[in-house]
């Protein structure tokens, strides 16, 4: 891992590399319905294929800094926030509500995990 940056924003930072390839790959096909559903499902699995190069090494070198549990609630708390901005930005939908006090329960698991 290399020092310019703290050990605990490695990992974060690669989740969050991470959480961008695998929201393409199990949603950026739904802008393309019109196409063959192997011929998405081959996209994905290749697009999925770099997300496990960020997501694994993030992990590994997370495990150091962070414990499992933790590991996992930053990386739930990324994944909704990165599919927040792709579903406003590429799939064009907005943001309810609903969509709005569910991460906030989301961040309240997240600031109970941390506090332990």
């Amino acid at each position: 891992m290399p020092s310019f940056l703290p050990a605990a924003l490695w990992p974060i930072l690669m989740l969050i590399a991470s959480n961008v390839f695998m929201t393409f790959a199990w949603y950026g096909h739904l802008k393309f319905t019109d196409r063959p559903l192997w011929v998405v499902v081959l996209v994905s699995w290749g697009i999925a294929f770099f997300e496990y190069w960020l997501a694994v090494p993030a992990n590994r070198y997370g495990s150091v800094v962070y414990s499992a549990a933790e590991l996992k609630t930053i990386q739930e708390v990324i994944t909704f926030s990165v599919f927040i901005v792709f579903s406003i930005f590429y799939l064009g939908q907005s943001i309810t509500l609903q969509h709005v006090l569910g991460f906030a329960l989301i961040a309240i698991g997240a600031a109970v995990v941390f506090r332990a």
